[in-house]
């Protein structure tokens, strides 16, 4: 049987009933734009700060907190990315200094190849129990953990999760031999939910400026500290030596700042 010549792709195009051939270049026109979605930008390094009010940082906004770094940004409010500044967090209006800018400046200067991309999700006084699927933080009208979730979710459409960054306790002080394995599960849980593999993650000591000598909050420090032995990828830093703003509870900028910078050379040191 002799072998047909090919038919010309316009030639067969042509003899398409129209409707099918305006569904076949709707089709086309379709594959061509999901091709031209852009990747997430692998020297984008994003960073999630979560715990409570000395994370979203309580001291005084100053000079300091305006002097931008080109190559550190944050996830604002409305899920657009701006250039970090103090307040990064938005949870309650005294949202002030944390930790989180010096965080992201001190990497910055430590890794000049990549932009740094902060994504704010800290609540004043939330205890460790909100921080779960579906639990609501009646203060605030919040879902720390779902709303967290939403927000990763629309910042690594840009950049690639590379840390997480934790300091909460104040309202689970006493609760140290429990909180220990509520910290287990909630780590297991967002390297489970983001897909993140034995991402670094960094908790902070607590302070208790009242009583420095107090049990509880040495049990807890304590507590972290055997964390980092057993959770792979896990660290600590300590809180030694940092003042309050005059609240004996919230550190001063200066001290939030210092905080930032342990948290930063901690980070390194667990991704290196």
């Amino acid at each position: 049987m002799p072998m047909r010549e090919p038919v010309p792709m316009e030639s067969a195009c042509r003899r398409l009933p129209g409707h099918l051939l305006l569904l076949g270049l709707c089709l086309l026109g379709l594959a061509e734009a999901q091709d031209q979605t852009p990747l997430p930008d692998p020297h984008f390094h994003l960073y999630l700060l979560i715990g409570q009010s000395n994370m979203a940082g309580r001291g005084v906004v100053d000079e300091e907190s305006t002097r931008i770094d080109p190559r550190v940004s944050m996830l604002a409010k409305d899920l657009t990315w701006q250039p970090a500044r103090d307040p990064l967090h938005f949870d309650k209006p005294a949202a002030g200094v944390g930790p989180g800018l010096a965080f992201g400046k001190q990497l910055a200067q430590a890794e000049p190849q990549v932009r740094i991309g902060l994504i704010p999700c800290a609540v004043g006084g939330t205890s460790i129990t909100v921080w779960v699927p579906g639990a609501t933080d009646k203060a605030t009208a919040t879902h720390p953990y779902d709303d967290m979730l939403r927000r990763v979710r629309e910042a690594t459409k840009a950049g690639v999760l590379t840390g997480i960054i934790w300091h909460q306790g104040e309202s689970d002080v006493h609760a140290h031999v429990a909180y220990a394995q509520s910290l287990t599960a909630l780590i297991a849980r967002l390297r489970q939910d983001l897909a993140a593999g034995e991402i670094p993650f960094v908790a902070g000591e607590l302070s208790n400026f009242k009583d420095p000598a107090d049990p509880d909050t040495a049990a807890f420090n304590a507590a972290l500290h055997e964390l980092a032995q057993t959770v792979p990828h896990v660290g600590w830093v300590s809180a030694a030596g940092l003042e309050h703003k005059g609240d004996f509870l919230h550190y001063n900028a200066a001290s939030a700042r210092t905080l930032g910078q342990r948290y930063a050379a901690k980070m390194l040191d667990l991704q290196h």
